[in-house]
């Protein structure tokens, strides 16, 4: 079962990202890149585990080299709330104005300083511009600032993508805010900056690069929605062949250097080609956009119970963003391989690349679950929803949470219903 063929098929897709720095040392030069936008006043934005390694204040005081006033600001919750990001907005507001921002940490530390770039140069509140129907999904009237990305971490992509996560606290549900103006306008990519990254963590956030690059190739194409006029276009528009070249190479990458990361994080070589990977994958769903398991992932990290995941600070509950992602994965793509066999395969191809293991036997609807357990029991992936504290009882509340995410499941390759949601996470107690 596939999408219903549209009356007048659209015929034209879309593609952006922001500019791009890469490479050993390549955050050294931040100060520069900010200079030839005239930005006088920068708001640095960070969270305390990477303002205590040290390596925001670096990038700050580089930057006074251009006659740039930084001001370093530490206060990122990981795994961002309204509240969190409310409190992110009032800092900025009250200690501004600022001329743009950096962001030097991981995906929770840029969707914080996305946030607080919107609400400090367009009228509202947080509420008004979260997806409907959680909030009001109203669009930026104005311009957003200079908004430089420096991930630590490799896997959330955020620093491509026009999106900003949050949980609502008062719901227990994970959403966003999705508009082109919130995209990054730089994008600096420093491998140097993650080798310190812990196993635990390199594990969970590259579950997250390679579900990004798997839903974006897998999404159904953009040629199956109807016709739009151009103001309807919306980031996520579906596979083409662009946002497919980039999946691609992200799974390849993954394929060669994701268990080296995890198992050898002072690895270079591996650190670095997971930061490329990242980069490649955010790029692809970025544009194409991603759809069941990060639908799932939602209410799964905004319902926690009491799962304290390895190598993560602090002693509240969480589950990862990029292992929330994972937990059902491999029954998400069970579910949608009739829609499209043979880009399943082909996934699944790639990701397997040279390994040792012999997949000649397995069936061709079991393949890229196979090879996604293989993957996620070699890197210490919990297994499954039930590992991480919720049973048969929290399958309807998880199946409220996930429906309500009807941007993302639009872009499944197959119509998604409750009950489809009900069974995937069912299977999804246990993987293995």
């Amino acid at each position: 079962m596939t999408h219903p063929q549209p009356q007048t098929p659209e015929t034209i897709f879309t593609y952006a990202t922001p500019q791009l720095k890469f490479g050993a040392g390549a955050s050294e030069e931040i100060g520069y890149d900010l200079s030839l936008t005239g930005a006088k006043r920068v708001l640095v934005v960070t969270d305390p585990g990477v303002a205590e390694a040290g390596v925001a204040q670096r990038v700050a005081d580089q930057m006074g080299q251009f006659g740039i006033e930084a001001v370093l600001w530490s206060g990122t919750h990981v795994e961002p709330t309204d509240h969190s990001l409310r409190e992110a907005v009032e800092h900025a507001r009250s200690t501004g104005p600022w001329d743009a921002f950096v962001a030097v940490g991981g995906g929770s530390t840029i969707d914080t300083a996305k946030a607080i770039n919107l609400l400090t140069t367009n009228d509202g509140e947080l509420m008004d511009y979260l997806n409907a129907p959680v909030g009001e999904g109203r669009a930026p009237e104005h311009p957003l600032k200079p908004l430089v990305a420096v991930p630590t971490t490799t896997g959330t992509g955020s620093e491509s993508t026009t999106i900003c996560v949050l949980d609502v606290l008062s719901l227990q549900v994970k959403t966003g805010i999705s508009h082109a103006r919130l995209r990054p306008s730089m994008a600096v990519i420093d491998p140097l900056l993650t080798v310190t990254q812990p196993a635990g963590v390199t594990a969970a956030a590259g579950m997250d690069i390679l579900c990004h690059a798997l839903e974006s190739y897998t999404a159904r194409p953009y040629t199956s929605y109807e016709r739009k006029q151009a103001h309807e276009r919306v980031p996520y528009c579906g596979s083409n062949p662009i946002a497919d070249m980039f999946s691609e190479k992200a799974l390849s990458l993954l394929a060669g250097s994701f268990r080296t990361a995890v198992r050898d994080g002072g690895n270079l070589d591996a650190r670095g080609d997971m930061a490329l990977a990242a980069t490649f994958a955010g790029a692809g769903f970025g544009n194409a956009g991603v759809h069941i398991p990060h639908a799932n992932a939602y209410p799964i990290a905004g319902r926690v119970k009491d799962f304290h995941p390895a190598d993560y600070p602090g002693e509240e509950p969480l589950v990862p963003h990029g292992m929330s992602v994972s937990l059902t994965a491999p029954e998400a793509f069970r579910f949608t391989f009739d829609a499209a066999p043979q880009r399943h395969l082909a996934a699944a191809r790639l990701l397997a690349g040279d390994s040792e293991k012999d997949y000649g036997t397995v069936a061709d609807e079991e393949l890229l679950p196979t090879v996604l357990i293989d993957l996620m029991r070699d890197i210490g992936i919990p297994n499954g929803c039930g590992a991480v504290g919720y049973g048969s009882g929290d399958i309807p509340d998880l199946v409220t949470g996930a429906i309500q995410q009807q941007r993302l499941l639009a872009t499944a390759p197959k119509p998604v219903t409750e009950d489809a949601l009900a069974g995937i996470f069912e299977r999804s107690l246990a993987l293995w």
